[in-house]
């Protein structure tokens, strides 16, 4: 009876073990999702950006985009921004903007909650990543990345 209650006493350390250290994974996860989400939601509320965007000369932008803040990371431009509508708008008015401005594409997909189109052109290559994160139907995030060659 003894080494029973030991197992048990050692079974229960164990899964109390194991619980902790899958919790830990899990708010690694959740806080890097809510860092995304406070970017998302100052794109799809903040005020248009009042300085010049650098992004290339000629860069796609459907009339339907305002982009709110743009930083350098290393070499690269990110621009974000929201698109007033849909994602399935957003991602065909891209898609098209793209292909209007002479753009190579890389890479699209579009999936039921977000959608990328990575291009390149003379020059610089990078993604249009729109993602349902402005807790709006009608309003799509816009993220931009574009790097020189």
């Amino acid at each position: 009876m003894k080494r029973l209650s030991m197992l048990l006493g050692l079974a229960l350390i164990l899964t109390v073990s194991l619980a902790a250290c899958g919790g830990g994974g899990s708010d690694e996860g959740e806080e890097g999702e809510s860092e995304i989400s406070e970017v998302a939601s100052e794109a799809c509320t903040g005020t248009a950006l009042t300085d010049t965007v650098k992004l290339p000369t000629g860069f796609p932008k459907p009339d339907a985009v305002t982009y709110v803040k743009q930083s350098e990371a290393g070499p690269s431009t990110v621009v974000d921004g929201r698109y007033d509508g849909s994602l399935d708008d957003a991602y065909d008015d891209y898609q098209a903007a793209v292909e209007t401005a002479g753009y190579d594409v890389l890479f699209d997909e579009k999936e039921d909650h977000d959608a990328e189109i990575s291009y390149k052109t003379d020059g610089s290559s990078g993604q249009i990543a729109l993602r349902e994160e402005c807790g709006d139907s009608d309003k799509t995030y816009v993220h931009i990345t574009n790097r020189p060659e």
